[in-house]
C-alpha cells in the first residue's frame, strides 16, 4: 500500500505549506540548521508538514504546544531522517508531551529468579513499537550540545532508528554496503574508551548518561553528530565516519568552523 501513502502524501503537501515567518522563527532557534541547502530546507519543510499530520502529538498535564512548539519537535525529529525517509518512522504514531522530567517504573529479573522493581526520573524515552515520551522543558535545551546540554528529540528519535530491527542495542539496520562487524567495532571501541574517561571521572564533553549502554552512547552520539559535529569528529573520527556512512549527511562539512 505504499502507493496508496505516497499519493496522500503528495496530496497533503499540494494542499499545505509552512508559513514562511513561522518556519523562519522557528528555525531561528535551531543553529544546527545552519548550512542546509535550499533543496534540502524545501525537503526538511515537507517531512515536517507530513510528519505532523502522520504522528499524533499528544500535550500532557496542561502542556500547551503553540505551532512553532509543534514546528520545532518536528524538524528534529526529521533532520536525521533527512536523507533516509519517514519510513523509517513507521510502525508507531504516538509523541506524548510532558510538562518536565516524568518518572518510569521498571522491572528486572535476576538470573536467581529475583524480580527487580525501581523507578528511574526522565527527560524521555522511547518504546519499541510504541510511542516517543518527551519533558517539553528537557525539549528546550536543543541547540545545547556544545555546551554541555542534550536534544531530547534528536536522542529519542535515534532509539527510534536503533528499534527498526528489534531493541535498542547501538545496531540500527545499516545501508548496502556498511559493514556491521565494522560498525560493531568502532561503537564498542569508543564506547569502552568512553566508559573508562567516566569512570576514571575525566572529562568525556558527551553527557556521561552515555555509559549507561552502547545504545545510550549511540542516542548521545547522534545528538552530537548533529549539533556538534566538528567536535565529535575531532573527538571520534572513525565512529563520525560511520554515523556519515548512516544517516547520509555530513553535518561538519556543512557547519564547518
Amino acid at each position: 500500500m505504499g502507493w496508496l501513502r505516497d499519493w496522500k502524501r503528495r496530496r497533503l503537501l499540494a494542499r499545505h505549506a509552512i508559513d514562511a515567518g513561522l518556519w523562519r522563527r522557528t528555525a531561528a532557534a535551531l543553529p544546527f540548521l545552519s548550512g542546509l541547502t535550499a533543496a534540502e530546507v524545501q525537503r526538511l519543510k515537507d517531512m515536517a508538514i507530513v510528519f505532523l499530520a502522520e504522528k499524533e502529538l499528544s500535550p500532557l498535564k496542561g502542556v500547551e504546544l503553540s505551532d512553532a512548539d509543534r514546528l520545532s519537535i518536528a524538524i528534529q525529529a526529521c533532520l536525521p531522517v533527512l536523507e533516509l525517509g519517514l519510513g523509517w518512522y513507521e510502525g508507531w504514531v504516538g509523541i506524548l508531551v510532558y510538562p518536565g522530567d516524568f518518572r518510569v517504573k521498571h522491572e528486572e529479573m535476576d538470573e536467581d529468579g529475583v524480580l527487580h522493581e525501581w523507578e528511574d526520573e526522565l527527560a524521555g524515552e522511547s518504546w519499541e513499537g510504541g510511542p516517543v515520551i518527551l519533558s517539553w522543558e528537557a525539549v528546550g535545551d536543543a541547540g545545547s550540545v556544545a555546551e554541555g546540554g542534550a536534544n531530547v528529540v534528536i536522542h529519542e528519535f535515534a532509539h527510534k532508528l536503533d528499534m527498526r530491527n528489534g531493541a535498542a542495542d547501538g545496531m540500527p539496520p545499516l545501508h548496502a554496503g556498511m559493514d556491521p562487524a565494522h560498525w560493531r567495532a568502532v561503537l564498542e571501541d569508543a564506547y569502552t574508551g568512553f566508559c573508562d574517561a567516566v569512570d576514571r571521572a575525566r572529562d568525556t564533553w558527551l553527557d556521561p548518561y552515555a555509559a549507561e549502554a552502547p545504545a545510550e552512547f549511540f542516542a548521545v552520539a547522534s545528538e552530537a553528530f548533529f549539533e556538534a559535529p566538528n567536535e565529535l569528529k575531532r573527538r571520534y573520527p572513525d565512529l563520525y565516519a560511520q554515523f556519515a556512512l548512516f544517516y547520509r549527511q555530513d553535518p561538519a562539512l556543512r557547519l564547518a568552523q
